[in-house]
């Protein structure tokens, strides 16, 4: 088990238009998490180009950025233990199809094109996007009232 780390997690214009962030943030919090930043941005091409840097030669790119710049998007940075890993498995398979029930995009997402979040898929790319989408100025710390009541130690 990993000590606490911090994972980005963004509501895709889909998710926001639709009215599923105070469902996402609830599913994140009852599974122990501490939210420590949260905005709601509409991000430009420049800044979108950038976030999804490793994935500028698929043929799907220009469509990709175009549809996260189409509207707000929520960007949130939540903390602790193994937050990356267990984000991902929240959210489940990035094609809505393979995802299990019960998970984000299981429960509220059927295309791959519109699947409601994105969460990092690794540490360090948890670093760099959260670098990306905030300013350390934005990142609260704080401790949770239930944090003991989470983690035993």
């Amino acid at each position: 088990m990993s000590s606490s780390e911090q994972t980005f997690i963004a509501i895709k214009p889909d998710g926001v238009q639709r009215g599923l962030i105070g469902d996402i943030i609830c599913r994140f919090e009852k599974r122990g998490f501490k939210l420590v930043a949260i905005k709601l941005v509409t991000a430009s091409k420049e800044h979108l180009e950038k976030h999804y840097a490793d994935l500028s030669e698929k043929p799907f790119f220009k469509g990709l950025v175009t549809y996260m710049g189409s509207g707000p998007i929520c960007a949130m940075v939540w903390e602790g233990r193994d937050a990356v890993k267990t984000g991902r498995v929240l959210l489940g398979a990035t094609n809505p199809a393979a995802s299990q029930p019960g998970t984000i995009r299981g429960d509220y997402a059927i295309d791959v094109g519109r699947n409601v979040c994105h969460g990092s898929d690794a540490v360090e790319s948890a670093q760099k996007e959260i670098a990306l989408w905030f300013e350390k100025s934005e990142i609260q710390s704080w401790k949770s009232a239930q944090h003991d009541w989470v983690y035993e130690k």
